[in-house]
């Protein structure tokens, strides 16, 4: 079948003729070229904005990889001073350790690090591995001087609770031990400790630490202190003027304990001092010059 186009003008006549089959292919080929031309355009438009996502993502992963790199980096920086200030620190405590274990007497090899736990905390590389070595070796070190500070405190407590040195700061020995004539009566009495004479407000002393068992009123003594030091031994400080510790207070050698002054049976200014021994009054003289 064919089809036949004719165009008349006033001086001009065209005519032509066309295959409907002819016709029809073309206007398929048209429109397929038209639509496979129209798709690919479309395509790579959609490819190149798709590249730019990944490439942006890739970017962005990239950042963070790097800054994952820095953070790490100065984290690995921060244990390695972790580590080095842990290492300067044990040994700082090991030689303070060493050191007053020999002022006290004591056996310096108890309190210092065992020399297998250098070696192993030398011999490692791990990196946090040897944190953690360094980590134990701290703790125990701290058990040490633990340890080390009770015997010390204990050390230290026995020798401020030796009896020793007069009861007062200023003034002087007035009456000694023993049998005299009492100052009332007239008449030999026995004399139960010895008495200091100074000025009245003066400071009255412990000659020893411990803690204080009687801060009161007390007949014959006026204002006394009583304080015990342990292993049967009590000191007294009578006739005070002004008391300035209370019952359960511990006191330590040299400490004020009271102003001197004249009350109870007493004739002047002064502190009678006794040294109780197993509850029983004994000379303090040779407690005094120690």
């Amino acid at each position: 079948m064919k089809i036949t186009i004719l165009v008349k003008g006033n001086e001009t006549r065209y005519a032509t003729r066309f295959s409907v089959r002819k016709l029809i292919s073309g206007l398929v080929l048209v429109s397929l070229v038209m639509l496979v031309s129209s798709r690919s355009t479309e395509s790579v438009y959609e490819n190149q904005i798709r590249l730019n996502v990944i490439k942006t993502g890739l970017e962005e992963q990239s950042e963070l990889v790097n800054q994952l790199k820095i953070n790490t980096e100065q984290q690995v920086n921060g244990m390695v001073g972790q580590l080095a200030d842990m290492q300067v620190q044990l040994e700082r405590l090991d030689i303070i350790g060493k050191n007053l274990a020999q002022q006290a007497g004591l056996s310096v090899e108890d309190f210092v690090l065992p020399e297998q736990t250098s070696k192993d905390i030398a011999a490692e590389h791990r990196l946090t591995k040897k944190i953690e070595k360094l980590s134990d070796a701290l703790s125990f070190k701290i058990q040490q001087l633990n340890a080390l500070e009770s015997i010390l405190i204990g050390l230290n407590i026995e020798l401020e609770s030796k009896l020793a040195g007069r009861p007062i700061e200023h003034g002087w020995l007035s009456s000694y031990y023993g049998i005299r004539k009492d100052p009332f009566t007239g008449k030999p009495a026995m004399h139960k400790g010895i008495d200091f004479a100074g000025k009245s407000g003066s400071a009255v002393i412990a000659t020893g630490a411990g803690v204080v068992t009687w801060s009161g009123e007390r007949y014959g003594y006026g204002k006394l202190v009583e304080v015990d030091h342990g292993n049967g031994l009590k000191t007294r400080y009578g006739h005070n003027d002004e008391l300035t510790v209370s019952i359960g207070d511990v006191v330590t050698k040299g400490q004020m304990l009271a102003k001197m002054g004249n009350t109870g049976r007493s004739t002047g200014a002064h502190v009678h001092y006794e040294v109780i021994k197993n509850g029983a009054q004994v000379d303090p003289l040779p407690y005094i010059y120690r």
